[in-house]
């Protein structure tokens, strides 16, 4: 609607330069969320999305990622939706690196045309990671019997309060080879022709922004801002995409709000805990 009303008015009434659109990706990648913390994933960043390729006078779509990870599949939907979008509105998609794009962060990061990073964001951790803990000897401890029934010889694979199985760990790895497949394929078909041949680019290590471009990870160095403004000119303007509202005024796309507040704050502390492990791999 702005755009229309913007064409109506005389030239001389309207603004000068061009508006750029700016989808902020921040925070760990997890399917769900709560009212309490609402997590980066498809429901929540789909209408932002949706909204900043609407723009029909940008000619261009600014990401901007700061993200460790998490699940492989949100990283890989929220990448083939922007890729999807990019090709639907004939939109360049130039990404943005703040403090990190790691492991899933960086799945989507490939969405972009380009991706530019600051010389000291981490960029990598091509890999995928699976953990947990072992209980075997709690329940003896404390005076509990545990009690499972099944229907199925699998259904209790790696269990955390049994010994750990070599089949069973064999098999998790099997799975993790198959998703670290499609990552690294994902890779070599954005940014192949780009890629050194650093054999330790796939190994789950991860590099500063600056190592990042030697490796042919990123494109280039720089922020935001200063970038728009030096390839659109300095009369270009920023446009954030800002989410709607929701309990307590928490901005919180697409997120479900649990039906009781008790149910959403133990949600929220378990999904604390588990991204800031995330962080934690990279220092922050």
């Amino acid at each position: 609607m702005a755009g229309f009303i913007k064409r109506l008015l005389p030239k001389r009434f309207r603004k000068q330069g061009v508006t750029i659109p700016v989808v902020r990706l921040h925070g760990a990648i997890m399917a769900g969320g709560s009212a309490f913390r609402p997590m980066l994933n498809i429901a929540a960043v789909a209408p932002l999305l949706e909204r900043a390729f609407a723009d029909k006078e940008a000619p261009a779509v600014a990401i901007a990622i700061n993200s460790p990870g998490g699940s492989p599949v949100q990283s890989r939907l929220i990448y083939q939706r922007i890729r999807d979008l990019a090709a639907e509105k004939n939109k360049r998609v130039l990404v943005f690196v703040e403090d990190v794009a790691a492991s899933g962060g960086y799945m989507i990061a490939l969405a972009g045309d380009e991706i530019i990073a600051d010389p000291t964001s981490i960029v990598g951790s091509i890999g995928v990671v699976s953990g947990g803990f072992g209980f075997t000897e709690l329940l003896d401890k404390v005076g509990i019997e545990r009690r499972v029934y099944t229907a199925g010889e699998n259904k209790v694979m790696l269990d955390p309060f049994q010994p750990e199985k070599e089949k069973d760990v064999a098999y998790l790895k099997s799975l993790q080879q198959e998703i670290h497949g499609v990552f690294t394929g994902m890779v070599k078909a954005r940014r192949g022709h780009l890629l050194s041949e650093d054999s330790e680019i796939f190994s789950g290590l991860f590099w500063t922004g600056e190592r990042a471009r030697a490796l042919g990870l990123v494109d280039g160095l720089g922020d935001m801002r200063g970038e728009l403004k030096r390839r659109y000119g300095e009369k270009t303007q920023l446009r954030l995409m800002s989410a709607s509202r929701g309990l307590f005024g928490r901005r919180q796309p697409g997120v479900a709000i649990a039906s009781g507040l008790a149910l959403s704050a133990v949600a929220g502390l378990a999904e604390a805990a588990e991204e800031k492990a995330l962080w934690g791999r990279f220092g922050l």
